[in-house]
């Protein structure tokens, strides 16, 4: 199976030829996916070089000419480097981009701490008005990137990772997707981690939305589940751990429930290892999801 970033630059490139709004603005990391999108639109596929506050500054100024800029590099260099100029070069100036990342929370691990970001979700938490895609599928992220390029002058962030579930399933930009139906709780599974809490939760009673939109928070399907499934929520993020722990709380504000939040820890792992190990350490894996949750449940009882 492809990645989800060998979508990248093929969707991105069709979307040159179909809409002359959208440009491309890179700093290095990707641009041989775009030669011969250079050669079909040079005007329209921007290198800036290892320039990454750069990159999204001249992304901001592309969109306050009436450009769609879809700009491109590792998430720990999109979102975390230039995040003074993504609060102001986009925000303070309300100028829309989609912002799409690789590498995500552990993707490279040889690549050390540097080229991780388990926090970008969080740090944009900080900010007004963005919308968040986190794609569980190669299929899924071409359907995302083409919702976020098409999203008026948005900014939207799109998260891309080498960590993928089995098989795409419909997503449409805005809705958490129910999988499975229960009634002891909510289990709310991100992006690529929805096969791995399928596994961990095999036979459990609990309902499962899945969620490849998380900013909005889709908290109506949130309180549509517990009507039926209780008020007891875990959230199984790819990114630091109880990030949507907030929105959760928003959308049942009225009601007593209680939260887990699982995802990535904050204690840096300083090994290299495989993406797997990784996950695992974080206890992101099946058999530990399977573990906490079960102890999280049964502590509410």
């Amino acid at each position: 199976m492809d990645t989800m970033r060998d979508r990248f630059a093929p969707v991105v490139s069709r979307l040159l030829d179909e809409d002359p709004r959208v440009a491309v603005v890179l700093a290095e990391i990707g641009k041989d996916g775009f030669a011969e999108a250079v050669r079909r639109h040079p005007d329209r596929v921007v290198n800036v070089g290892i320039r990454e506050q750069l990159l999204v500054g001249a992304a901001a100024g592309l969109a306050l000419t009436g450009m769609r800029p879809v700009v491109h590099t590792f998430a720990s260099f999109l979102v975390e480097r230039p995040f003074e100029q993504v609060k102001l070069d986009l925000g303070h100036q309300d100028a829309g981009a989609v912002l799409v990342s690789a590498a995500a929370s552990y993707d490279w691990p040889a690549g050390g701490y540097t080229h991780m970001a388990p926090g970008d979700v969080a740090l944009l938490d900080t900010l007004d008005g963005w919308t968040v895609h986190v794609p569980g599928h190669p299929d899924e992220a071409e359907t995302l990137l083409r919702h976020a390029v098409a999203a008026g002058d948005d900014k939207v962030y799109v998260r891309l990772s080498v960590q993928a579930n089995a098989g795409g399933r419909p997503v449409d930009g805005e809705s958490f997707l129910p999988v499975r139906q229960g009634r002891s709780g909510v289990v709310v599974a991100v992006g690529p981690l929805l096969d791995a809490v399928l596994d961990a939760t095999e036979g459990m009673d609990l309902t499962v939305l899945y969620a490849t939109t998380v900013r909005p928070f889709d908290g109506a399907a949130l309180r549509r589940a517990t009507g039926t499934a209780g008020t007891d929520v875990v959230l199984v993020e790819p990114y630091l751990a109880g990030t949507s722990a907030g929105a959760v709380n928003e959308a049942l504000s009225d009601v007593p429930h209680r939260v887990l939040g699982l995802g990535v820890g904050r204690r840096e792992l300083r090994r290299y290892g495989r993406v797997e190990e990784h996950a695992a350490a974080h206890g992101l894996d099946a058999r530990s999801l399977r573990e906490r949750i079960g102890n999280f449940l049964g502590q509410g009882r």
